[in-house]
């Protein structure tokens, strides 16, 4: 299920299913206002934005209150994330995910959101959006996240990133399968358990947060997706940006863990994650890899109607 795209005089609904706004937010989340209002949308805050009643946030039921909303309100035609955090998975109990599913629109964000992103998928089909938050439009040194999501759910381009992105062959092949995935330690939690998604014949793409997530952690996490199956039943893999001080790459880590096993083709770009290059990549829309070609990934089909 495609969401419709964006056009001029939408209104874009901003969320914080992560972490509230902080008075350090307000530079950038002023900028991308100003932003998006000189690009002809309007922008709608959630009720509970602001919210910090636990002293870590506001509850998981207003916050999940604040995704209903938008996605019930018929003004708001896509939903942005505002920022990352920690804990956007304690919402999944309160969202009305039937609802979500007659009413579909654009929901975009990364880190924490990647949580949200792939559960919102997986319950409703709707095809989300692992791409820049309300915040980072404005906080990186160039306009790159801002020009990927214009690209993509403004002019509906099929194309993952811009002409002069290095993608980097890690293991050769071939693949097709729907995109999944996102921000490696959020994924994890979503392997197993009530909310698990279905990664079968998928192309799971991974990024991770370098300062924050040592080697030691990383390759944890690598191997619990490896002992829950994972890498047995997708189809290709695409890892993103990881920077950390003692450069290990993330690359380094799954080779040392599933090298043996590897029945899939892996690439590399840095143009997904923490970082100021930031493309837009649809969760649930078809992809097709081939490491021989310059450009090793695409979408075979539209992502927005």
């Amino acid at each position: 299920m495609t969401p419709n795209k964006l056009k001029k005089g939408d209104v874009i609904g901003v969320i914080a299913p992560s972490n509230f706004i902080k008075e350090d937010d307000l530079e950038y989340i002023n900028a991308s206002i100003a932003l998006m209002e000189a690009s002809g949308f309007r922008v709608k805050f959630g009720r509970h934005v602001f919210e910090n009643t636990l002293k870590y946030g506001t509850s998981p039921q207003k916050r999940a209150e604040d995704i209903n909303n938008m996605f019930a309100d018929k003004e708001v035609k896509a939903i942005m994330c505002v920022k990352g955090g920690e804990d956007s998975n304690t919402t999944f109990d309160y969202i009305d995910f039937n609802m979500i599913r007659n009413n579909p629109k654009i929901i975009c964000g990364f880190s924490d959101n990647t949580s949200i992103l792939n559960v919102i998928h997986s319950k409703t089909g709707l095809v989300t959006f692992h791409g820049p938050t309300f915040k980072s439009l404005t906080s990186w040194d160039t306009g790159y996240a801002y020009e990927q999501f214009i690209k993509t759910l403004v002019n509906g381009n099929k194309e993952l990133g811009g002409h002069d992105d290095e993608y980097t062959a890690i293991h050769s092949g071939q693949a097709e399968g729907e995109l999944i995935g996102g921000n490696l330690s959020l994924f994890t939690k979503l392997v197993c358990g009530k909310y698990a998604v279905d990664v079968t014949n998928k192309i799971l793409f991974l990024e991770e947060l370098g300062f924050e997530s040592s080697p030691e952690m990383v390759n944890s996490n690598i191997y619990y997706l490896k002992q829950n199956g994972i890498f047995d039943k997708i189809s290709g893999l695409w890892i993103g940006n990881y920077e950390h001080p003692s450069n290990i790459t993330i690359e380094e880590i799954i080779q040392n863990a599933i090298d043996r096993d590897i029945k899939f083709p892996i690439i590399k770009s840095d143009n997904f994650g923490h970082i100021d290059k930031k493309i837009v990549i649809p969760i649930g829309t078809k992809a097709k890899i081939d490491t021989e070609d310059k450009i090793k990934i695409e979408l075979v089909e539209p992502c927005v109607d």
